[in-house]
């Protein structure tokens, strides 16, 4: 792989990738170990939508993720595992006993009877079993589906019977700052409505004793005992499913988007060496959950195939005190830190004294995920945390793409603060307007749009190409939709606006306004709600429901209802979801034929309601000022 070590570097690696997309690709998939090498590097069809990288070639990733490192690497710290408490010793973890315990959590699940092909669901902590499960599902061509620990039962409920899986990984329960949350409850929960799960393996990390099922149940550590640490890889084709990794979906049902192998391994080997240009030896710290496509990508996959120390934290940034991430980022002379807006408007908040106390000497690369970054926010953590010196590697892609897309190259573009960038060789973007027609000037405003695919792309919705291809090669034929708004200005640097469609990222996590609805409507005294985003001084985007009551509640009783319809969405979704305001309205602003117009509650939830555009067309137009007098500021 050519290092791009400056600007002409990337003019000309970049032009190459789009003149010679298929060689570049195949350059760069060179360095990986293969058991047998492609026919044909792409095939694909944008139309239909079919995209295949590597075709015929053979592959196992976690030999490129750890077989392959042991020659020189056994020794190497390959995770460093940072508990919750920082008064617990941290783990470090070398690809030597990396590699031991994956092989271990292989046999054990071959042990259960799983074997290629299955999918097997993981609902755990940020604690190092989980990696070995990930790595282990992969090492035995299982198709692994991470359920982030921080979803309902009802949530769970979903993904296991949508993914099909009949096993589930998960623990007794997960440390939270001072919470401790019960995950092998909300298993024993959601279990109840899936029928295919015929074993759970339980790994313990509270101590909390949680009831055991005979004939289902099993302790994690019991069952390693049973079986020994040698599991040869297995032999997967390049365009085997590798994860199932669900995000919200507009129309309520989550969307489980499709990885596969050799695509996937080559893309977020090379986003993660090229946009942090990782050096050898460095610690790399993303704060992401591996429940998230972040944690997927950028704190397992991209960095252990590229060899480096990755740092898995279990914690959470205001506990004990809002020190925490800098006392980490000093205990293990962190290099790379990467973590999401949310975060750093949270940690924006406290006192500076919390950072000033510790050592962040050590740092060379700042980065940010997960939603746009405001000005503010950049200036704050390029100043305060990066003390002027760091680059600020602020990173555009989602659970579709696999990898970065959009992103500053650390060291080598220039830094446009609240700018994603330009693009990454071998991403070929464009600005579509609304007539669905390329905007090639610049400066240009319009919806982001990808031209032609890239190795590490989802392939489809698990058990819905149709609605792959609907949800993102609709709107305009021939390319792939982001869903998301852009401006690019006469640099060609790229800024994302936000989405344009229904969904609302909240501290960096994509929410289905329709799933959210949904859940609001469960309680009982709900006929109907609609939900909309807002500007949020810490989380990006907050939650805004109005709602309409089968009657309308009293004044004295409404903070409690607020409360308990809350509470719903958390029981169903999970607490990431509970709406910020909720506004109790005799009706939506519908247009004559029943739909909901969002644009007018989006305004609303704003506070700018001096230009609601024309209400003409609704049913019934006093519904809007009833709405505007009613607005939570």
């Amino acid at each position: 792989m050519k290092i791009i070590q400056s600007l002409t570097d990337y003019h000309n690696e970049y032009r190459r990738s789009v003149e010679q997309p298929e060689i570049f690709w195949a350059d760069i998939a060179g360095d990986f170990v293969w058991k047998t090498k492609w026919s044909k590097v792409l095939e694909w069809d944008f139309h239909k939508p079919e995209v295949k990288w590597f075709i015929d070639a053979k592959l196992n990733i976690t030999e490129n993720c750890l077989d392959r490192h042991l020659p020189q690497r056994a020794n190497q710290t390959a995770i460093i595992w940072e508990p919750n408490n920082p008064r617990d010793e941290a783990r470090h973890i070398t690809y030597a006993e990396l590699h031991r315990e994956v092989c271990r959590v292989a046999n054990m699940l071959k042990a259960h009877g799983v074997k290629k092909g299955d999918r097997v669901c993981i609902y755990m902590p940020m604690i190092p079993e989980t990696a070995y499960a990930m790595l282990a599902c992969a090492r035995i061509g299982a198709v692994h589906s991470v359920v982030f620990a921080g979803f309902s039962a009802g949530s769970l409920t979903d993904r296991i019977n949508d993914a099909g899986c009949n096993i589930v990984l998960t623990a007794d329960g997960a440390y939270r700052g001072d919470k401790i949350i019960n995950l092998k409850g909300i298993v024993d929960e959601a279990l109840q409505k899936c029928p295919d799960v015929k074993t759970v393996l339980m790994a313990e990390r509270t101590g909390t004793k949680p009831p055991m099922q005979a004939g289902r149940d099993y302790y994690w550590n019991d069952e390693l005992k049973k079986v020994n640490e040698i599991c040869p890889a297995e032999e997967t084709d390049a365009e085997d499913l590798l994860f199932i990794l669900y995000t919200s979906g507009s129309t309520g049902k989550p969307k489980g988007m499709v990885h596969t192998c050799a695509g996937y391994m080559v893309y977020t080997n090379y986003t993660f060496r090229t946009a942090f240009q990782y050096r050898e030896g460095e610690v790399y710290w993303c704060t992401a959950d591996v429940g998230w496509i972040t944690g997927h990508s950028y704190i397992i996959y991209g960095p252990l195939s590229a060899g480096a120390t990755t740092l898995m934290f279990e914690g959470v940034p205001s506990w004990p005190d809002w020190g925490r991430f800098w006392q980490v980022v000093e205990r293990h002379r962190v290099n790379i830190f990467y973590t999401a807006p949310t975060a750093i408007r949270s940690l924006q908040q406290a006192p500076l004294e919390f950072v000033r106390r510790h050592d962040l000497s050590s740092l060379r690369v700042l980065g940010s995920v997960g939603e746009p970054i405001n000005e503010e926010a950049w200036q704050w953590y390029h100043k305060n945390i990066g003390k002027g010196k760091c680059p600020v590697v602020d990173t555009w892609w989602q659970t579709e793409t696999g990898g970065f897309m959009i992103s500053p190259i650390s060291d080598v573009l220039p830094l446009k603060p609240a700018h994603a960038g330009l693009p990454l060789p071998g991403v070929q973007p464009a600005v579509m307007d609304e007539q669905g027609k390329e905007i090639t000037t610049s400066p240009a405003e319009g919806r982001l749009v990808i031209k032609y695919p890239w190795p590490s792309m989802a392939r489809t919705i698990y058990g819905n190409h149709q609605r792959f291809k609907e949800t993102y090669f609709s709107t305009f034929p021939g390319y792939y939709f982001t869903g998301d708004g852009c401006r690019r200005d006469s640099d060609g640097y790229y800024r994302i606006t936000g989405r344009v469609d229904d969904i609302i990222i909240v501290s960096g996590h994509n929410l289905g306004t329709a799933e959210i609805e949904s859940a609001i409507t469960e309680h009982s005294s709900v006929c109907e709600a609609a939900v909309v985003g807002y500007p949020h001084d810490i989380k990006g985007q907050g939650i805004y429901a109005f709602v309409v009551g089968y009657t309308m509640p009293p004044e004295l009783e409404q903070e409690k209802l607020r409360q308990e319809i809350r509470d719903t969405v958390a029981r169903i979704i999970g607490p990431i979801a509970k709406p910020d305001k909720i506004q109790f309205v005799s009706g939506l602003p519908k247009t004559r034929s029943g739909k909901i117009m969002r644009r007018i509650l989006r305004k609303v939830a704003e506070g700018d309601t001096s230009n609601l555009g024309d209400t003409t067309t609704l049913l019934d137009p006093n519904v809007v000022e009833e709405i505007k007098r009613g607005a939570i500021g």
